[in-house]
C-alpha cells in the first residue's frame, strides 16, 4: 500500500495520533529520502503538551549510585534544567541500592530498568519502576525485563511512546548479551525483545531522535563503535560509525533532537574527560565537542531541547553536575550539585530529543 505524506493515523499502542512524514513519491521503499531529521517512512508522534506546560520547565531525574565501595542509594533527585542549582530530593527507588541500571523519560514518566545487587558474588536484577515526572514520590512497579540485565545502557534511549535497553551483564558475573529489549512507556507490564546489537556488550552509552536510537561505545573491551534502531520498528542494530579510541566504555549519552553526545567514560583504569558529538539523523564517526570540569566515569546524562547536563561519576566519586549547549561546541561549566556523591546513577529528562 502506498502512504502519502501527511497521512494521519491513530496508534492503538501509544493512543496517540501520528503524522506520516516521508518523500512526495514515497512508495513504501525504506531508502526513499526522508524529510528533515525523520527517515523516509516513518510516523511522527503529534504533540500536544510539553514540558513547560507540565512542570514549568524541563526536568532531569537521577536514580541510584553508589559512593564506591559500599554505600548504595535509592534516591532519586531532580533539577531543572532550564535553570542552574543543585539536586532536589524526589522521592525512592523500590529497593533499598539501586546501581547500574538502565534509565528512560516520556514527556509524562520516568522509568528505570534493572540494576544490579550490593552484596558478592554480584547479580542482575530485572525491575522495572516507575514515576510521574510532574510530581514528586517514591517510584512504582510497572514490570519485569525479559533478561535481567545491569551495566546495559546508562542513560534511556527512548521516544515518546517506546523505551529501549541494549546489553547488559545478565547474572552479574560475565555473561554478556547482545539484546535488545523495549517497553511501552505509557503503560505497565514486561519488556518486550526488540533484535540484537552487533555484540553482546555493557555499559554503553545511549541516545535518542524521535526516529533513532544510538548506541555507542561498551566494557569491558572498550569498543569505538556506534550503532543504531529504528524505535518504531524491530530488529537488529546497523552501522553509525565510531568514537574516538579512548575511554569509550562505562561513559554515558544525551540529545536534543538534532544532535547526540557522548561523555566518554574510561582508559582503564582512570576517567576521562571528553565529550564528542554526532548528527543523530546522519551516518558517521563522532567529533570533539569540549571537555568536561573533571574525568570521571559511571556518571549520568540527560538533555533538554538546549542544554546537556552530565551529573556524578567516579573514579574519585563526585556530586559535580556539568551543562553544555548543545548546538554549539566547547566546554562544560557548572550547574550545581547532586544530593550525594556517586556514580553509577541513571538519568532521564521530559524534554530529551526523542520526545
Amino acid at each position: 500500500m502506498t502512504i502519502k505524506p501527511g497521512a494521519f493515523r491513530f496508534n492503538t499502542d501509544s493512543m496517540k495520533l501520528e503524522i506520516f512524514r516521508g518523500s512526495a513519491n514515497y512508495e513504501g521503499t525504506a531508502s526513499m529520502t526522508g524529510i528533515g531529521t525523520l527517515a523516509a517512512g516513518q510516523w511522527e508522534e503529534i504533540q500536544a503538551t510539553s514540558p513547560e506546560v507540565q512542570t514549568g520547565g524541563t526536568r532531569a531525574l537521577f536514580g541510584g549510585g553508589i559512593n564506591y565501595p559500599a554505600t548504595y542509594y535509592d534516591r532519586i533527585e531532580y533539577i531543572n534544567l532550564d535553570s542552574t542549582g543543585n539536586g532536589i530530593d524526589f522521592g525512592n527507588l523500590l529497593g533499598s541500592y539501586t546501581w547500574f541500571g538502565s534509565a528512560v523519560g516520556s514527556r509524562t514518566r520516568g522509568i528505570w530498568m534493572g540494576h544490579q545487587t550490593p552484596a558478592s558474588p554480584y547479580g542482575a536484577v530485572n525491575t522495572i519502576e516507575y514515576v510521574t515526572i510532574a510530581s514528586t514520590g517514591n517510584s512504582q512497579d510497572f514490570g519485569d525485563m525479559v533478561t535481567a540485565s545491569i551495566g546495559g545502557c546508562t542513560s534511556g534511549a527512548s521516544n515518546s511512546t517506546r523505551g529501549l535497553q541494549a546489553g547488559g551483564d545478565t547474572t552479574g558475573s560475565g555473561s554478556i548479551t547482545n539484546a535488545i529489549q523495549y517497553i511501552t512507556m505509557a503503560s505497565t507490564g514486561d519488556s518486550v525483545n526488540f533484535g540484537d546489537l552487533s555484540s553482546a556488550k555493557y555499559a554503553i552509552s545511549n541516545l535518542a531522535s524521535s526516529t533513532r536510537g544510538v548506541f555507542g561505545g561498551e566494557a569491558p573491551t572498550y569498543s569505538t563503535d556506534i550503532e543504531y534502531v529504528t524505535i518504531s520498528t524491530l530488529g537488529n542494530s546497523a552501522d553509525f560509525g565510531n568514537l574516538s579510541a579512548g575511554g569509550s566504555g562505562n561513559g554515558s549519552g544525551s540529545s536534543n533532537s538534532v544532535r547526540g553526545l557522548f561523555y566518554l567514560g574510561i582508559t582503564s583504569p582512570a576517567g576521562v574527560n571528553t565529550i564528542e558529538y554526532i548528527t543523530i539523523s546522519t551516518l558517521g564517526n563522532a567529533a570533539d565537542f569540549g571537555d568536561t570540569t573533571a574525568a570521571t566515569f559511571y556518571g549520568a546524562s540527560a538533555a533538554s531541547s538546549t542544554r546537556s547536563v552530565y551529573a556524578g561519576g567516579g573514579s574519585s566519586d563526585v556530586n559535580v553536575i556539568n551543562y553544555v549547549q548543545i548546538m554549539t561546541t566547547g566546554n562544560s561549566v557548572d550547574f550545581g550539585d547532586l544530593t550525594q556523591s556517586k556514580r553509577g546513577l541513571a538519568g532521564l529528562s521530559n524534554g530529551h530529543g526523542g520526545l
